[in-house]
């Protein structure tokens, strides 16, 4: 049978549509069961029709999370909603565990699959026009303060673990995405100037420091189209990249995407007036964040050089190891 990894995207999800299917038997669902592909990059996500509701259900990466470390984001994602920040209700398995794990034939590993309550709402992406980004900023900068106040205050249970977003995830030998660096689109004298500025990096955000008024756990994927909104309730999703880092690193994820846009100052300044709305953000850290913004940029170059599998690599790489190339050269004369 061929390797999973060498088919289409199309004929990996075949297979793993199977998976799900019997990942499905670890839930009370009934007969007439639908499944519906929702996303494949990450994870394959999956909607799940029954005669009894709608489902989301998620097939997970082989190993990127522990068994641990999924079962921590479960719970801080319990803790937030229980803190009033909503998230996806998690459906529990017959055996009243929060994933279960599945093997089949023509899958090569064993997959992590849990299973949440589908939400009517819609991408807060999605409501907006043009002159509405502001505004659409401002509620994203309000809710991610929230969530930094709550993991601030939160006693996580024993055993949690999730990744982190420090000095080694972002600029270590083993970064939590990928060796950057090694994207074939670099040159020697390139990958000189990156190795340059890690090392000059690392030296800077040990001055910036880990207190907790700038450090803790954190999103790290708090875009719109992660946020529903159903009614009045905004629930915030995918929590799949959520670890221990920087408050301003959070802050330059959910606005990255946007720093192309000639509207990028009023958004910003939108975003941060939210966030100011709920917690303290000193000029003395907002300074950062165009150096945020480029161990962001370099982060997202290590994930799309592990992942050459997907349609986002093979079609963003190039122009993104570019942007790399203009930022460190920035950084350099500057340092």
């Amino acid at each position: 049978m061929t390797d999973l990894y060498q088919l289409t995207p199309k004929e990996q999800t075949d297979r793993l549509k199977k998976l799900a299917t019997k990942a499905l038997e670890s839930w009370d669902m009934g007969p007439d069961i639908e499944l519906e592909l929702i996303k494949h990059r990450e994870n394959s996500v999956y909607k799940i029709k029954t005669a009894n509701g709608k489902y989301v259900l998620r097939v997970h990466r082989f190993g990127y999370h522990t068994d641990d470390a999924l079962r921590s984001e479960l719970q801080w994602m319990e803790a937030l909603s229980q803190n009033g920040i909503p998230t996806p209700d998690i459906i529990k398995t017959r055996q009243g565990e929060s994933f279960t794990i599945v093997d089949m034939e023509g899958v090569p590993e064993p997959r992590q699959v849990d299973l949440f309550a589908w939400i009517d709402g819609v991408p807060i992406s999605d409501l907006k026009d043009n002159s509405d980004e502001p505004a659409m900023h401002r509620t994203i900068g309000t809710l991610m303060a929230r969530m930094h106040n709550q993991a601030n205050q939160w006693t996580p249970p024993r055993g949690f673990t999730r990744h982190a977003w420090d000095i080694e995830g972002l600029l270590g030998n083993h970064p939590v995405w990928g060796r950057f660096w090694e994207m074939g689109h670099f040159t020697d004298e390139q990958r000189a100037k990156i190795h340059k500025t890690r090392a000059v990096a690392k030296e800077q955000l040990n001055v910036f420091g880990q207190g907790p008024d700038r450090y803790g756990l954190i999103h790290c994927d708090f875009l719109p189209e992660n946020m529903l909104k159903d009614g009045d309730m905004v629930r915030i999703i995918d929590f799949d990249d959520c670890g221990f880092g920087w408050h301003m690193f959070d802050i330059v994820t959910s606005l990255f995407t946007y720093s192309y846009r000639p509207n990028f100052k009023a958004i910003k300044n939108a975003f941060v007036e939210g966030y100011r709305s709920q917690r303290d953000l000193p000029e003395d850290q907002l300074k950062y964040f165009d150096f945020f913004l480029l161990l962001r940029v370099m982060t997202s170059c290590g994930w799309l050089h592990t992942r050459p599998e997907t349609e986002t690599a093979r079609k963003f790489s190039a122009g993104l190891a570019k942007n790399l190339m203009v930022r460190v050269n920035a950084y350099l004369e500057k340092n």
